[in-house]
């Protein structure tokens, strides 16, 4: 824009001062200029400050000089128009910068500023509205806007012929319709019909861009998107968006559409405008930028049921193709849509499988924008709630893959990343790849993050890895089980995860469970494998079995190993060690008779062998001698004293931690089970079943015992020549002939679960243990058609063996403690 020429002066009178030519190299003389009563001085020192100000360092002598107040000063009615050009190209020029803007602002600048966009010289309106669009860009000038009611004014600039004029006002008006007031103003002042009018001229084109972010703003208020459908203004829009040949523009309109989007409201509107047939064709855009901000769009409709299943048939094999771009912000927008898309929608995910999804998805795991790798993660969620999909992930390895996000320093991909996990692993197949990958560890590291989701989302994902044993068993030994009980010591930082987690490794390590517990429940079942190591603190690490095993005997208490399966170490054929190892799990009577080795049999069986009794056979009279417990004979005594006699010496050979270990095998525990599913399983009284197992179980380690006589009954001494003689503290249940409450309520526990008797298994003190069982209690007559109620009984297995003790009575507090 051309620089207007002031009008020529009159000759001076006769009697004024000749003019005098006046030279200064200081600013602060012009400055002093700035008084004068004379255009011509102050149009002169207004353009030497104007150069002086283009140069940077010379903008902070100008302010420190307090030039501001003083050209604003000349912005007043009565100045001449040159006056007002050159002062507002002054203040625009000192208004880029934010301390100038303030000082504009609190010395009243824009008041003046706004009345100026109405001036009749051009040159003064650009001055004034660029200088405008500068100072609100702070907050606090945009609501001197509001208050000056400068939004008409504005909108009369974009008539102007001059195309800088109008850009600079729809750039002011983008900025300033930020806030819901600026446009409701801009619509009472039916402004949306301007800017549609612009967007409808081919020849304003290179106005569009900004027209668009205008109208973006606008569409956010419901009632003004209400306002452009019924006008027609919306299919305009979406026209406008698909058909436009110019890329940058097709992108600001998609964007604006977006922007739109994402009130639930507009979402309505726009779904009646058939919005989505127009996103599928901008899908397919040339412009990158077009694909994200239709994908963005997609990602917003997708709040909306009714678009949702629209895109079931159509759009997800195109987002689907966007997913193998070279692009990472065309792959973080569709991998967005994606996961909003099969969110809680089954079809959407199917059809994202069947566009070959899943590959792509899992390449986009190992990128580097986490919100890609984030969404990525969401929809192979998504899809995981389907096992045949499942089975498709885990043929792409996706437990593989997803281990480096959860290796993520960003909070929000290390919680989608576990949340993946949790879905995939309820597989066995998945969770046996994730553990031989070396995915529990940074899991079990993620239960230590300070992120409450993370910490939520991990927690889910162990509870669902603990659900097979040796998996569990390898979360405990990466400490997932102390981190565990740590949070949930906490009440900020424990979660209902948190909590199910720990129960989950505990009930999967019941070995650990008992310990620390000192309670199994009837559902818990005894598997093989199972110790128990006494009683051990909350936070203290139980030893593995082979750990205690490598230890050899110590003066601490045995511990008991429930095993019925056989050992698969081959025996040695030297005469040396003939005799078993009952660690590696060899037999010495077994080798004598010629028998196939089938487990260790106990330090007791060759003396059985020599009297030509089995302990099978030996023991099968029991069911017979049942209802005689009461008032046993001497002989009977007699019978459980050669029962407890020292075992006959075995040699067993010295434990190498490099060579290969197994369990222990238990012959006489092998037969135990055998004799009771044979003698027991047959009864169809359940009561009687508890009764004869209790019986069993008391005639195998000892017999009753008085409880007068309890103190004499020794049968610490049999247990320690069992570990002397077994070189190792690990002692086979069926080792044991004299054992006391703890020893017989295991067994018993051990031989209820293999035959399908509820039994709990509860720790007390001083070597005290007990077994819970319910029964009905028949003599509960009830209300008519209601079933009799099931009571809890303590069995005795020490005293009157058999004996069923009311868990609440007198007789089974005195059978705990006494």
């Amino acid at each position: 824009m051309g620089k207007k020429v002031k009008k020529e002066a009159e000759p001076p009178p006769k009697d004024v001062f000749d003019p005098l030519t006046i030279e200064s190299k200081k600013a602060a003389t012009v400055v002093l200029m700035l008084n004068s009563t004379e255009e011509e001085i102050l149009a002169k020192a207004c353009e030497a400050i104007y150069r002086f100000a283009l140069k940077d360092n010379v903008k902070k002598l100008l302010r420190e000089l307090d030039i501001l107040s003083s050209v604003i000063a000349q912005l007043a009615p009565e100045e001449e128009v040159i006056i007002h050009e050159f002062a507002s190209l002054c203040l625009a020029n000192m208004s880029v910068e934010y301390t100038s803007k303030v000082q504009i602002f609190e010395y009243g600048g824009m008041e003046p500023l706004i009345r100026l966009l109405g001036s009749p010289d051009p040159d003064v309106k650009k001055n004034s509205i660029e200088c405008i669009y500068n100072l609100v860009q702070d907050f606090q000038c945009r609501l001197a806007i509001q208050q000056f009611n400068a939004v008409p004014p504005i909108l009369d600039l974009l008539k102007s012929e001059y195309p800088v004029i109008q850009l600079l006002a729809l750039k002011t008006l983008g900025i300033i319709t930020n806030d819901r007031e600026s446009r409701v103003m801009l619509r009472d002042c039916q402004g949306l019909d301007q800017l549609l009018k612009i967007l409808e001229t081919k020849e304003f084109n290179d106005l569009h861009i900004e027209a668009l972010a205008v109208l973006a703003n606008c569409l956010e208020d419901v009632d003004t998107m209400q306002l452009i459908q019924q006008a027609g203004g919306l299919k305009k829009l979406l026209a406008f968006a698909e058909n436009t040949t110019f890329p940058d523009i097709q992108k600001n309109a998609t964007k604006a559409i977006a922007r739109a989007a994402y009130d639930p409201e507009n979402r309505k509107i726009l779904h009646e405008q058939e919005v989505e047939k127009c996103l599928i064709t901008l899908l397919g855009a040339e412009n990158d930028g077009t694909k994200v901000a239709a994908a963005e769009v997609i990602s917003a409709m997708s709040e909306s049921l009714a678009s949702k299943e629209f895109f079931n048939t159509q759009g997800i094999p195109q987002i689907v193709q966007l997913l193998r771009s070279e692009n990472d912000d065309i792959r973080e927008a569709a991998s967005l849509a994606l996961a909003n898309l099969t969110t809680a929608n089954q079809v959407n995910a199917n059809a994202a499988a069947e566009a070959d999804a899943i590959d792509a998805l899992i390449n986009i795991l190992s990128c580097k924008r986490d919100k890609a790798v984030a969404n990525a993660a969401t929809v192979l969620t998504n899809m995981a709630t389907q096992e045949p999909l499942r089975m498709v992930m885990q043929g792409h390895d996706v437990m593989r893959a997803i281990i480096q996000p959860l290796s993520s320093s960003n909070p929000f991909v290390q919680s989608k990343a576990a949340l993946t996990v949790a879905a995939v692993a309820c597989d066995v197949d998945a969770r046996i790849e994730f553990k031989n990958a070396g995915g529990l560890e940074p899991l079990v590291e993620l239960l230590r993050s300070n992120n409450d989701e993370v910490r939520k989302q991990a927690s889910w994902a162990v509870m669902v890895c603990a659900s097979d044993e040796p998996t569990s068993a390898e979360l405990c030994k990466l400490g997932a089980l102390e981190i565990l009980e740590e949070i949930n010591l906490s009440i900020r930082r424990k979660n209902n995860f948190s909590e199910a987690a720990y129960k989950r490794l505990l009930t999967n390590n019941l070995s650990l469970k008992y310990c620390q517990t000192g309670y199994l429940s009837s559902d818990d079942m005894i598997p093989d494998g199972f110790y128990d190591a006494g009683r051990i603190n909350p936070g203290t690490k139980l030893l593995t079995l082979k750990e205690f095993a490598l230890q050899g005997p110590s003066d601490r208490r045995a511990i008991i190993l429930i095993n019925s399966k056989p050992s698969f170490i081959s025996p040695p054929s030297t005469t040396e060690d003939k005799f078993s190892d009952s660690i590696s799990g060899r037999s010495s009577s077994s080798h004598r008779k010629g028998k196939a080795s089938t487990g260790v049999g106990s330090p007791t069986e060759e003396k059985s062998e020599s009297t030509g009794q089995t302990t099978t056979s030996s023991s099968k009279s029991f069911v017979k001698e049942r209802g005689s417990r009461k008032g046993k004979g001497k002989k009977e005594e007699e019978k459980n004293k050669e029962e407890e006699e020292t075992p006959v010496p075995c040699k067993a050979v010295e434990l190498n931690p490099d060579k290969e270990w197994c369990l222990p095998s238990d012959h006489d525990f092998c037969n135990y089970i055998t004799e009771v599913s044979k003698t027991i399983l047959p009864m169809t009284n359940l009561k009687e079943q508890i009764e004869t197992l209790a019986e069993f179980v008391a005639g195998k380690m000892g017999g009753p015992v008085s409880r007068e006589l309890l103190h004499e009954f020794k049968w610490e001494h049999h247990i320690s020549e069992i570990e002397f003689q077994l070189k190792s503290n690990v002692v086979p249940i069926g080792y044991i002939k004299k054992g006391t409450f703890y020893h017989r309520a295991l067994l018993f526990k051990a031989l209820a679960d293999k035959i399908g008797i509820g039994a709990t298994l509860v720790r007390g003190e001083y070597n005290r243990a007990w077994n819970e069982v319910k029964l009905v209690d028949e003599s509960y007559k009830g209300i008519t058609g209601l079933l009799p109620r099931p009571e809890e009984f303590i069995v005795d297995l020490m005293y009157e063996p058999g004996t069923l003790l009311k868990k609440r009575s007198r007789e089974a507090e005195l059978y705990k403690f006494i």
